[in-house]
């Protein structure tokens, strides 16, 4: 059925519930390529993302208004491990209809085409799940058929980044790999690495 809309969500969904597994109560405080975010942090997003963006899909314009509150691991329900899985496998269901891709969606308070907001919400997927393994030291590997359209996606953003989204552009080498591109691109050092422990 992934064949019939513009970009899979299964495989960026399948590699952050592969990464939550390896998500210690310790991590929970650790540092994130996020500057200012802890894991915690990174997971409340992750979760309020996955709603908002599966509320997109279904075309939900009643949804809450607004850009989201800012993350906190205080918000992180203590039920997570349970409950992000399922969140995010309701979005790459939501985003599995040919219909979600259709007319305008709105989430955050954004409205834009459709095919533009699947196409954030993947890159903030994607984006995110490099962060989360950077942060705990687990392997990354994302779908190069996703990379190609997130780095075209990325590259139309200013150099000096975009406040609330992006980072300015990190300059690296030009023969790097996709996935250090689509980083780079995001605003993130692709050599990234805790300068802290989790303690």
């Amino acid at each position: 059925m992934a064949d019939r809309v513009p970009l899979d969500f299964a495989p960026p969904v399948r590699q952050v519930r592969s990464l939550l597994l390896g998500i210690t109560d310790d991590h929970l405080r650790a540092p994130t390529p996020c500057p200012d975010w802890t894991v915690g942090d990174l997971l409340d997003h992750l979760a309020g993302l996955s709603r908002a963006f599966t509320q997109a899909a279904q075309k939900k314009f009643d949804a809450p208004d607004g850009p989201p509150p800012e993350p906190s691991a205080a918000h992180l329900s203590a039920q997570w491990r349970s409950r992000l899985p399922v969140v995010l496998e309701d979005l790459a269901i939501a985003w599995r209809s040919p219909s979600a891709w259709e007319g305008t969606a709105r989430a955050g308070g954004v409205t834009m085409p459709a095919t533009e907001m699947g196409l954030v919400a993947v890159n903030e997927l994607t984006m995110h799940g490099w962060d989360l393994a950077r942060a705990t030291g687990q392997e990354y590997a994302a779908d190069p058929r996703l990379l190609e359209p997130l780095i075209e996606f990325l590259s139309q953003g200013p150099s000096e980044g975009t406040p609330g989204m992006f980072g300015p552009v990190v300059e690296i080498e030009s023969e790097a790999e996709l996935l250090d591109q689509a980083v780079s691109l995001a605003g993130r050092n692709p050599r990234w690495r805790p300068t802290t422990s989790a303690h």
